[in-house]
């Protein structure tokens, strides 16, 4: 398979996951996570599928398109091993969906960030929260969901943390 067509799918399916977390959590009160915004794609879709909820950006360094960046006051700026323990003071309430777009080219980067970001982004989600990720993630308190159709297992990742 070409990278061209690795995109495309990777895209596909991130974009199914973000729905479904969508509909997933219509009646679950909470802002959105996003870590890593790289050009604000996906957060440009979350602020389109969720108009209505805060989305709260952690971002290593800002290289988005001006008009797909959160405000100063919905960024956390620098490493998310930084950023991320003790943000529930300033997100002001547990969330309702994280997304997690944390891979790189480096996969023992890549799989270090992952094992760190499990189990610091818990005690951030609400009781019932989906968290969508390209990674696979170990989050104390959350079981695997389904993926929606035409996501292959292994290409996207979906969880739900526990009532």
């Amino acid at each position: 398979m070409s990278r061209l067509d690795s995109a495309i799918r990777r895209l596909k399916a991130q974009r199914a996951c973000l729905d479904l977390a969508a509909q997933a959590i219509a009646e679950l009160p909470g802002p959105v996570l996003e870590l890593g915004l790289g050009n604000g794609r996906t957060y440009d879709h979350l602020r389109e599928l969720l108009p209505d909820r805060e989305i709260f950006v952690f971002e290593r360094q800002l290289a988005a398109h001006p008009d797909s960046r959160p405000d100063p006051s919905h960024l956390f700026l620098g490493d998310v091993r930084d950023t991320l323990p003790g943000a529930l003071a300033r997100i002001g309430g547990p969330a309702a969906l994280a997304h997690c777009d944390i891979g790189s080219g480096d996969r023992r980067a890549t799989a270090a960030l992952a094992a760190f970001v499990g189990p610091a982004l818990a005690p951030l989600l609400a009781a019932g929260a989906v968290i969508a990720a390209d990674q696979p993630l170990e989050i104390p308190g959350c079981e695997a969901l389904a993926l929606p159709d035409g996501v292959p297992e292994g290409r996207y990742f979906l969880y739900r943390k526990a009532p």
